[in-house]
C-alpha cells in the first residue's frame, strides 16, 4: 500500500455507514473478549447532543451523534470495519459537526509496521466529510505518520479549530504545486470548507503547542538531536511566549529518559501559568510557572508516596481542576472549590465507585459523568447542574449486562528481600475466602507502566472461569518512584521477575493457589515477564502464555534501527550480559513447562517475528510450544473476534495443562 493512498481511504471511508451488530448468545470468552460496546462520549457545546464510538462484530465501529431531546433515536456519521481503518473517537466542533480521529497500522516492506493517523470532520448526519490533515501526493518526500490533532476547539467559533499539521517537501518541480515547507505547523481550519489560516509556520524541530483555550499559542515544544539529525537525545526543549507576544523565550527541558525537568502540558489564561510536571523527592510532582517573564515556580500538588499521573481538565477550554494519582486505587484532588463540590455530591449519590467528569458544556451547566468500579465496567450518565438532575445514558458494556463479576482487592506481598509489593488480588465471584485455586499471575505490560483498581477485562475473564488472578506492581514499575522503578524492567529484569516470581510463591504460602495448578500470563512486557519467569525458575508456574511478548532483547533493539528513536530504545533496553542473560529465546532449554504463544502480524510495538523465533527455539530443544497468529492485526488485538479466540484457547489450555 503507497502511503498517499491512506489519505485516499480515510476520504472514502468516510462517506461508508454501517449497522450495528449484537451476539445472539453468550458465552465468558465472547462476553470478556468483546470491545466495549460505547467509548468515546462527549457532549456538543450548547450540551443537547452527544457522540460516541459503538463497537460493531470483530473490529468494526460506527460514531453515532445523539440528540438528548425526548423521542430521539441515535444517528450514525462515520463507521468503520478496521481493516484497516478504525475509528477511535470524535469530538464536537460545533452543535452539528464532529472531528473524528482515524488510527490504521500500515505494513510496508522497507519500514516494517507503523501506526498513521488522521483526522475528519463531518457532519451530526454523516454528510461533508472533509480530511483535515494535509493531503499527501506521488512527490512527497517522506511520510505522514502523524495527521495531526487538535490543540483548541476555539469554542467562541462554531466550526473552526486550532491544529497541528504536519507538512512535507513536495518536489512537483516546475509547477507552481511544489513545496518546500517542512515540519509541524499550527492551522486555524474550518471543518466544514476546509479555509486555511497559518497560525504558527512548520518547524522541523517542533512536536507540539499548546494554547490557553482561547486560540493564543503559547508554547512549542522541540527535540534536539545529534550524528547529524539522524538521532534523537531524548531532550525536549520548551519555549513560550508573554501575552500578546510573538517572540519566543526558553521555558524549560525535559529529559525523557529519566524525567528530569519540567514538562508543561497546560496553559492557564487566567493565571497565565504553565501547569506540568517536575520531580520532587524522587516522584513527580504538579507545579505551576509563570509565563509573565519571572518563570516563578509554585509546588501545586504532590504526594509522598506516587506520582501525580496527569492533570483533571474539563470543558472545552480545558479547564484545569484538579491532578490525578494512584495509590491502591485511583484519586483525585480538586483545586477548583464548585467542582470540588459536585464530585463528592455525585460521590455520595453514587457510592463505591470512581466518578469523573468526562465532558460539559461550554459554560459547564451540562456535564457528562462517567462512574466504574471494579465490578462495573462503566455507566454514562448526563447530569443538569441547574436542575440537579443526573440521569443514566449508557453502559461501557452490554455484553456484561447482568453478569456477577469478581472483586479486585488491593493487597502487598513480600519479596524475598522483604520488599513489600503492591498488587491486586480477583478472587472468582462468591470465593472470598477459597483456598487451593488454580491461579494466574499476570504482570502488566510496558514495562513502564502499572497496574490500576478498577474493571479489568482480562482478568475477570480468568477470575470467571475460577481462577484466582494476581497482578503485580514490580519493581520497575511505573507510578511510585524513582527507586521504585529502578532502572526499568529490562535493565533491572533480575528484580522484576524475582517480585514476579515471588507472588507466585506468595499465591502459594498463602493456600489461595493450589501450586500445582498456578500459571503465568502476560502481554507484551508482561509476556516477557512470563517467559522469563520460566527461564529463571521453572518450578513455580507449571504454564506459561505469552500475548506479544518481546523474547529476544537485542533484535527489539534492531527494530528500531533505522528510526531517529534507535539510540533512546537501545538505551532502555541496556547491552552487554544483560541483554544475553534476559532474553528468554537465549535460554529456551530452561523452559520446562509448556508455553501458549499468541502475536499478531501487524504488531508496530512488538514484531512478530520475536514469537515466531521463541516458538522455533523452544521446539528445537524439544519443549511444548503452540503459536496462534493472526495476519491483519495489530499490538492490541483491537478485534472482539479474535479477543474471545484468544481466552477461549488460553482457557483450554490451562485447563488441560493444569489437569482442571
Amino acid at each position: 500500500m503507497s502511503y498517499p493512498r491512506f489519505l485516499t481511504l480515510v476520504l472514502l471511508w468516510a462517506w461508508t455507514n454501517s449497522s450495528a451488530e449484537t451476539s445472539k448468545s453468550f458465552d465468558a470468552a465472547s462476553a470478556f473478549g468483546a470491545r466495549p460496546s460505547v467509548t468515546a462520549m462527549r457532549l456538543s457545546p450548547d450540551g443537547m447532543n452527544v457522540t460516541y464510538v459503538a463497537s460493531t462484530k470483530g473490529r468494526g465501529s460506527i460514531a453515532y451523534t445523539f440528540s438528548l431531546a425526548k423521542g430521539s433515536a441515535a444517528k450514525p456519521a462515520l463507521s468503520s470495519d478496521g481493516k484497516p481503518l478504525r475509528l477511535e473517537g470524535c469530538h464536537w466542533v460545533s452543535n452539528d459537526r464532529i472531528v473524528c480521529l482515524i488510527y490504521a497500522v500500515i505494513s510496508d516492506a522497507a519500514i516494517g509496521s507503523v501506526g498513521m493517523t488522521r483526522l475528519v470532520a463531518v457532519d451530526a448526519d454523516g454528510k461533508n466529510p472533509r480530511v483535515l490533515s494535509t493531503r499527501e501526493n506521488h512527490h512527497t518526500r517522506g511520510y505522514q505518520f502523524g495527521g495531526g490533532q487538535v490543540i483548541d476547539w476555539l469554542p467562541d467559533e462554531s466550526g473552526a479549530v486550532l491544529m497541528t499539521r504536519v507538512y512535507l517537501p513536495d518536489d512537483h518541480l516546475g509547477s507552481r504545486l511544489g513545496s518546500s515547507t517542512e515540519g509541524l505547523g499550527v492551522d486555524w481550519i474550518d471543518t466544514r470548507t476546509l479555509a486555511v489560516k497559518r497560525v504558527e509556520p512548520p518547524r522541523t524541530d517542533a512536536v507540539g503547542y499548546i494554547t490557553d483555550g482561547r486560540g493564543m499559542v503559547r508554547i512549542v515544544e522541540t527535540f534536539n538531536t545529534h550524528l547529524g539529525g539522524e538521532q534523537d537525545t531524548g531532550i525536549r526543549g520548551f519555549s513560550y511566549r508573554l501575552p500578546g507576544s510573538r517572540e519566543w523565550q526558553k521555558l524549560s527541558d525535559f529529559n525523557e529518559m529519566d524525567h528530569s525537568g519540567f514538562y508543561p502540558e497546560a496553559v492557564d489564561h487566567d493565571l497565565n501559568v504553565a501547569y506540568g510536571y517536575k520531580k520532587k523527592d524522587g516522584r513527580l510532582a504538579l507545579y505551576s510557572v509563570a509565563l509573565d517573564g519571572s518563570l516563578k515556580e509554585e509546588l501545586v500538588y504532590a504526594r509522598p508516596d506516587v506520582d501525580v499521573r496527569g492533570l483533571v481538565q474539563i470543558g472545552r477550554r480545558n479547564r484545569v481542576v484538579g491532578a490525578a494519582y494512584s495509590t491502591d486505587i485511583g484519586r483525585a484532588t480538586y483545586f477548583a472549590p464548585e467542582i470540588r463540590t459536585l464530585i463528592g455530591s455525585l460521590s455520595k449519590a453514587l457510592p463505591q465507585r470512581s466518578v469523573d467528569v468526562t465532558d460539559s458544556s461550554t459554560d459547564e451547566s451540562r456535564m457528562l459523568v462517567s462512574t466504574a468500579s471494579d465490578v462495573d465496567p462503566g455507566v454514562y450518565f448526563v447530569f443538569d447542574r441547574k436542575s440537579r438532575d443526573l440521569q443514566t445514558f449508557l453502559v461501557r458494556r452490554n455484553e456484561l449486562e447482568g453478569v456477577t463479576l469478581a472483586h479486585v482487592k488491593p493487597i502487598t506481598y513480600p519479596a524475598a528481600d522483604g520488599t513489600q509489593i503492591p498488587a491486586y488480588l480477583t478472587l472468582p465471584p462468591g470465593h472470598d475466602d477459597a483456598r487451593g485455586l488454580p491461579a494466574i499471575v499476570l504482570p502488566h505490560g510496558g514495562p513502564s507502566e502499572r497496574d490500576e483498581w478498577g474493571f479489568d477485562w482480562l482478568p475477570q475473564f480468568f477470575a470467571a472461569r475460577g481462577f484466582a488472578v494476581l497482578q503485580p506492581n514490580f519493581r520497575g514499575s511505573s507510578g511510585y518512584g524513582d527507586a521504585w522503578f529502578q532502572k526499568n524492567g529490562f535493565k533491572s529484569w533480575p528484580i522484576a521477575i524475582g517480585d514476579v516470581l515471588d507472588g507466585g510463591r506468595w499465591l502459594v504460602h498463602e493456600k489461595i493457589a493450589d501450586p500445582a495448578k498456578l500459571a503465568i500470563v502476560g502481554w507484551s512486557y508482561g509476556g516477557y515477564a512470563a517467559l522469563q519467569s520460566a527461564v529463571v525458575d521453572s518450578t513455580v508456574f507449571k504454564a506459561v502464555v505469552a500475548i506479544a511478548p518481546v523474547t529476544d532483547l537485542p533484535a527489539l533493539k534492531e527494530q528500531h534501527r533505522y528510526w531517529s528513536d534507535f539510540e533512546l530504545v537501545s538505551g532502555f533496553v541496556g547491552d552487554g550480559t544483560t541483554m544475553h542473560e534476559g532474553s528468554p529465546i537465549e535460554h529456551a532449554d530452561k523452559i520446562k513447562v509448556p508455553v501458549l504463544l499468541f502475536h499478531a502480524g501487524h504488531d508496530a510495538n512488538v514484531s512478530i517475528a520475536q514469537s515466531k523465533s521463541m516458538a522455533a527455539r523452544l521446539k528445537a530443544v524439544g519443549g511444548n510450544c503452540e503459536l496462534v497468529t493472526w495476519d491483519d492485526l495489530d499490538h492490541q488485538l483491537d478485534d472482539s473476534d479474535a479477543r474471545a479466540q484468544m481466552l477461549s484457547k488460553s482457557d483450554q489450555f490451562l485447563r488441560e495443562v493444569l489437569r482442571l
